[in-house]
């Protein structure tokens, strides 16, 4: 049982002298011939590295851990020695993350697993303790649960041992259920049958693991989702116990987790979304969540479970939108973090600040459900809350990723709504920042703001009014566009709006009487890229549209221009789209 010791000692301080020469006796000491001696070198250990990260690192440099797993795994060591050292690995991965990679690299999950079939309750929790450590860190491999076949069912078999075995074993589970397969082993094991009484343990944290793990189970999955609908515990319904843990008067982390897990069961398509558990229960308890007197975290989640909860059903969007003031508490996600006046504690700030992004980002997710199936939702969201005035402020913003989302908000809130709507975009962000986005360094705002224009330019009054009062503006940034060196992607989107002014009744007049417009979009109609050959002649369909006062006169002036050569050359164009059009 002698282990190949691989660690990646360059990543870690390397010890000074001192330091180096007790913790080079501490791991000597693991070799004493005399048992007795090596047991009180582990117990001495495990208090020296308590809360001292430095000391921790220095052991694994100096080899401690194969010498440990090996001491663990000896048939021939005491009870008492096993357990001691399972306790130490266990306060050794407490440590940083590299110290975790060091105790995988040293092959420490298999050791631990295959000590769990050891009949000794005291050491089967200290593996329990130091597995749950290590797999609840991002940098180990969750994979390595599932390889030996064996362990689930064995894990599964622990339950029952201790509130110890359960809390640790519980944890694992939702922290390695990363994938349907996943979902799948621990399902076919009886996850489900095995874990529901715990939802009613006198242990909170047993508790609490328990749902967890129904969270991740029943995350997209049907099967899970279906079957937990079904269950009974202590003669109640799944369902009911979820609905007790979202009350107020239990710890949030529980009211989001409970949440959670009623959300991917109606999702799931297993609990109908005009329930009363999802309509008076689910749906309140998360926009609750999303008021301020939550931390930061805890309103991300409650607004990002919100959004998936409501995303398909238009029913929900509408109560949701009347519920507790939600779009004015969305519009605050947008101030993070408050003025700085206001705040007194730094390290709260500085945590903050690294959550103000997720929470924007929240934000926008949730509106765009509330918005995504109905229009007087939208309009109410919208018109009443000052959002469009945040949203214009955001295009201001120094950073790009913001100026993106501010947009990218504006130009699906101007998507097919009403005139209202579109003038107070229009009006709130001002010609000036438009034009100013229209040349911004960023492909990515300079393409939602191109899409933002065509959305505001979409119906026949709407065209004609915006170009009555800002279309020199408009034509000019068009031609800006054109004439710059842009990718197709930009170019074809600039036509595209073209076109939707050619569609207009009045507006077209302000492309038929510019010939330098014309004569570019003659130049684009004969472009080696189809695309951009496709948009062009779908300026001049608008254009030369039969039902229309004046269309005869248009039709005269484009034949002179020589584009009805330019058609006929397309007709013979290999683009079957291109040469029917």
């Amino acid at each position: 049982g002698s282990f190949n010791f691989v660690t990646n000692v360059s990543a870690m301080s390397v010890p000074t002298q001192e330091v180096t020469a007790t913790s080079r006796h501490y791991v000597d000491r693991l070799f004493d011939p005399d048992p007795q001696k090596v047991l009180q070198g582990v117990i001495d250990m495990k208090n020296a590295v308590i809360g001292n990260n430095k000391q921790k690192a220095n052991l694994i440099v100096l080899g401690a851990v194969p010498r440990l797993l090996y001491l663990l795994q000896q048939s021939s060591s005491s009870l008492e020695l096993r357990t001691e050292c399972a306790v130490v690995l266990g306060s050794l991965a407490m440590g940083t993350e590299n110290n975790i990679k060091s105790l995988v690299d040293c092959h420490i999950i298999p050791a631990l697993l295959q000590g769990l079939l050891c009949p000794d309750l005291i050491f089967i929790e200290a593996c329990l303790r130091c597995l749950r450590t290590v797999f609840v860190s991002p940098v180990t491999p969750v994979q390595l649960l599932y390889t030996d076949p064996t362990v689930i069912p064995h894990l599964m078999s622990l339950l029952s041992r201790s509130q110890r075995t359960q809390e640790y074993i519980t944890q694992i589970f939702s922290h390695c259920c990363k994938t349907p397969e996943h979902q799948t082993v621990l399902f076919n094991h009886g996850a489900i049958q095995n874990i529901a009484p715990l939802l009613t343990s006198p242990s909170y944290k047993v508790r609490m693991q328990a749902l967890k793990c129904f969270s991740v189970l029943a995350y997209e999955n049907t099967q899970v989702s279906m079957t937990l609908v079904n269950v009974l515990v202590d003669g109640e319904l799944l369902s009911q116990v979820f609905v007790r843990m979202m009350q107020r008067d239990q710890p949030i982390e529980m009211q989001l987790t409970a949440a959670k897990c009623l959300t991917y069961m109606c999702r799931a398509g297993a609990i109908r979304t005009d329930d009363s558990c999802i309509v008076l229960k689910t749906l309140p308890c998360l926009v609750r969540m999303c008021s301020k007197e939550h931390l930061l975290e805890e309103r991300v989640e409650g607004a990002e479970t919100l959004a998936y909860l409501m995303e398909p059903d238009i029913e929900l969007q509408r109560i949701a939108s009347t519920t507790d003031h939600l779009v004015a508490m969305l519009a605050d996600y947008f101030k993070y973090p408050s003025s700085v006046s206001a705040i007194t504690d730094i390290k709260r700030l500085d945590h903050d600040l690294k959550h103000a992004h997720e929470l924007r980002q929240a934000a926008f997710k949730l509106y765009a459900s509330l918005g995504s199936n109905d229009e007087d939702i939208r309009k109410k969201p919208i018109l009443e809350s000052g959002v469009i005035e945040l949203l214009c402020s955001l295009t201001q913003s120094d950073s790009p990723a913001l100026r993106v989302n501010g947009i990218w908000a504006l130009m699906n809130m101007a998507f097919q709504a009403d005139q209202k709507v579109k003038v107070e975009i229009v009006r709130c962000l001002g010609t000036e920042q438009l034009f100013r986005l229209l040349s911004d360094p960023d492909t990515n705002v300079l393409m939602k703001t191109l899409g933002l224009l065509r959305n505001l330019l979409s119906t026949r009054p709407h065209i004609d009014q915006i170009m009555s009062s800002h279309g020199k503006q408009i034509m000019q940034a068009v031609t800006l566009i054109l004439e710059a060196e842009h990718n197709i992607e930009v170019k074809e989107q600039t036509l595209c709006i073209l076109a939707n002014i050619a569609d207009g009744n009045t507006a077209k007049e302000l492309i038929m009487t510019n010939d330098d417009m014309l004569h570019k979009i003659k130049y684009y109609m004969g472009h080696s890229n189809v695309k951009l050959q496709l948009a062009a002649t779908f300026c001049v369909s608008n254009l030369i549209w039969n039902e229309e006062d004046g269309s005869q006169e248009r039709q005269d002036k484009l034949r002179e221009m020589g584009f009805v050569d330019i058609l006929h050359k397309l007709t013979q164009a290999s683009d079957s789209t291109l040469s029917d059009r």
